[in-house]
């Protein structure tokens, strides 16, 4: 049995942590948990709550962000909604908002889209599919 519950966040690298912050709250429903204007001795951020105990960190860097695919050519990671309804009505938001989104595809255990963000980084969102479906 494993002592590990999930994954407690995943940081994000930006040259606008304000359009990122946007992006993930205003579109895809995150809530911004807190930010931290730079200090001497660190960088500007903020975190994002994605539900369930889980976090997006966002740092400000000077640089822009890598936009590439991971290694299997998607994503490598993504974000989860409730249910196939709610995903359309992500996708929709994201359509409306003119920013770029794939169709939803039908997996063996989930549906899934892939959209970018403002840095072009790509980002599964992602419905279980109830089992036996």
């Amino acid at each position: 049995m494993s002592d590990l519950l999930g994954i407690n966040h995943l940081t994000l690298a930006t040259d606008d942590l304000d359009r990122l912050v946007t992006y993930y709250t205003g579109l895809l429903g995150a809530a911004l948990a807190f930010e931290r204007a730079a200090t001497p001795s660190g960088p500007r951020i903020a975190a994002l709550d994605v539900g369930g105990n889980d976090h997006l960190m966002v740092v400000e860097t000077p640089a822009a962000a890598t936009t590439g695919p991971d290694p299997l050519g998607g994503a490598g990671w993504g974000l989860r909604v409730g249910t196939y309804a709610q995903l359309c009505e992500v996708r929709e938001r994201l359509l409306a908002a003119g920013r770029p989104v794939g169709e939803i595809e039908t997996l063996p255990a989930q549906w899934t889209m892939t959209a970018r963000d403002p840095d072009g980084r790509p980002v599964d969102v992602r419905a279980h599919r109830p089992r036996g479906a």
